[in-house]
């Protein structure tokens, strides 16, 4: 194998089993490519020059190895009856399996066997190892110099090759002096490498179809009251998924409108808490004073008013999961409170002494930027550090604007009722315009629309005119053919609604009855189209 000096000299360690040794030297070597090994093309045993006894005993050999293998399942099952195997059926002492990372840039994971010393540790010669890795063929060398313990050892690897593509290498030496590896062995050698190495990758197949197959799993069985089925909100639901289990706590980023409290909620619901309380505080909208009672409880006498001992909301909520809305909104009296709950798990009542232990797991959310807060001093850096053990901002509606249609129509089932309207659908076009809006306020500001135009509207449909009109502005902005269309039916509505109110004198009920609509939709119409300056004059 061609190296530089340096590379030779240089002893690399992949793992806490096995050692790429360049101190080991092999004087000559043998080699053997995948195309010429016999038992990997029959047709060409008729010609082989081995005894037939021999051809017998290594068939007999690999369908020991074959048998065996199909009995185990599992890399992890697979490790020591493989190498234990491949030792029985060839004359070595040691043997190691080393797999590359996906990449085929690094090396992944390791088997390795001393019959021997019996333990898992063994040193590789680094030229033979990394010759057969990096250039595919098998290495045999039965003079191969150990200088580091002053033996000479016998050596054989070959690839472990499926598809054309290296997944990784079987090594196997011996330093017994009364065995010699030959080409017969060396064949064996590069068959076994080759029924191992499918075997390795259908198990690492199989582990990452069940590892899939889990993570599903998981996904499905998180409860959760969110809607969508966009990429970003599938990663939404694999986090849950992944942290519902643990007592980690949780900060939640992102704009306001976006679904952290569900987020929190849905944790909540699928961990082994979800038997016990779940305490939501919005941090925003009560006073510090008031807050930190809310939070902590009092003792009877703490302050004018407090007549008996009253239990805090994180007391409330022992055993289950407390989730702070815009805990960035916190004054940092609260903030050094809140911080020796989470180190300390303990609390003290206003105007109490006695400290109370506390089982909780705590979930908070802001829409600020903490860690710019934190660098700034307006927020404590300790406790931010200590929120943010595992954060996850949440996609902004624009961001996924997929899930726009099933959000709208979910609002839409959910407010029909309430409006007391049958309403069927909404139109294609109050679609487009809800597609196109840049929803600032997000799935929130969304579900006010649609209650909205439930309200105001008067049709089956759900219509464009129905919309706000910051929705109608941004979508004729967005294209400028379908901007003219709109402003031109929009010009057309006002001249025949000022016609027919004309015509009637100012009756409204005149007036919708002979355009055809109901009483209230024109007069929906008059204060969405600003009509009553134009009817003053």
């Amino acid at each position: 194998m061609e190296s530089s000096s340096a590379s030779a000299n240089k002893n690399t360690v992949i793992d806490e089993r096995v050692q790429f040794d360049a101190r080991m030297t092999p004087h000559t070597v043998v080699q053997l490519r995948r195309e010429e090994a016999l038992y990997l093309e029959p047709q060409k045993l008729a010609a082989a020059v081995e005894p037939s006894s021999r051809i017998a005993r290594d068939l007999q050999g690999l369908l020991k190895v074959i048998t065996a293998l199909n009995s185990i399942r599992g890399l992890t099952a697979l490790e020591r009856p493989l190498l234990e195997l491949i030792l029985d059926v060839l004359p070595a002492e040691r043997a190691a399996i080393i797999l590359q990372a996906s990449d085929l840039r690094s090396l992944s994971s390791v088997m390795a066997w001393d019959s021997v010393q019996h333990r898992g540790n063994i040193r590789l010669c680094k030229q033979i190892a990394e010759g057969a890795l990096r250039r595919g063929i098998a290495l045999l060398s039965n003079d191969v110099e150990d200088k580091a313990e002053g033996i000479e050892r016998s050596v054989m690897a070959a690839p472990l090759v499926v598809f054309d593509r290296t997944l990784g290498l079987m090594y196997l030496d011996t330093q017994d002096r009364l065995v010699r590896f030959d080409t017969s062995h060396l064949q064996l050698c590069v068959t076994i490498a080759a029924i191992v190495g499918t075997v390795l990758e259908n198990a690492r197949y199989l582990e990452s179809l069940e590892s899939e197959n889990e993570r599903l799993r998981q996904e499905i069985s998180v409860h959760h009251a969110m809607i969508g089925n966009s990429p970003r909100m599938a990663e939404v639901y694999q986090f849950i998924a992944k942290v519902a289990r643990s007592d980690s706590t949780i900060l939640l980023l992102g704009e306001s409108g976006t679904g952290k409290e569900l987020v929190a909620r849905a944790i909540h619901q699928s961990s082994p808490r979800s038997r016990h309380p779940f305490i939501a505080i919005n941090c925003a909208a009560i006073t510090e004073t008031l807050l930190e009672s809310e939070l902590f409880g009092y003792e009877k006498g703490a302050f004018t008013g407090a007549d008996t001992q009253t239990r805090g909301k994180l007391e409330a909520a022992e055993g289950g999961t407390v989730f702070l809305d815009e805990v960035g909104e916190l004054a940092a009296p609260l903030q050094a409170k809140l911080l020796r709950v989470l180190q300390e798990h303990e609390f003290t009542r206003v105007g109490g002494t006695r400290s109370i232990k506390l089982d909780v797991r705590l979930v908070a959310a802001t829409n600020r930027d903490l860690d710019a807060a934190a660098r700034r001093g307006l927020f404590r850096q300790d406790l931010y550090y200590r929120l943010n053990v595992v954060s996850k901002r949440m996609p902004a509606l624009r961001e996924r604007r997929e899930d726009i249609p099933l959000l709208a129509s979910h609002f839409l089932t959910k407010y029909a009722p309430k409006a007391g309207r049958r309403v069927t659908a909404i139109s294609a076009e109050a679609e487009r315009c809800l597609a196109n809006y840049q929803w600032p306020g997000n799935v929130r500001e969304l579900e006010n629309a649609i209650e909205r135009a439930l309200v105001l509207g008067s049709t089956e449909q759900v219509l464009p005119e129905d919309l706000p009109e910051s929705v109608l502005e941004a979508a004729s902005s967005d294209d400028s053919i379908a901007g003219e269309f709109h402003a031109a039916v929009r010009e057309a509505k006002k001249k025949l609604i000022l016609h027919a109110i004309a015509r009637n004198r100012g009756s409204y009920v005149k007036a919708a009855k002979q355009l055809g609509l109901n009483p209230t939709y024109l007069h929906r119409l008059v204060r969405n189209l600003d009509l009553h300056e134009h009817m003053k004059q």
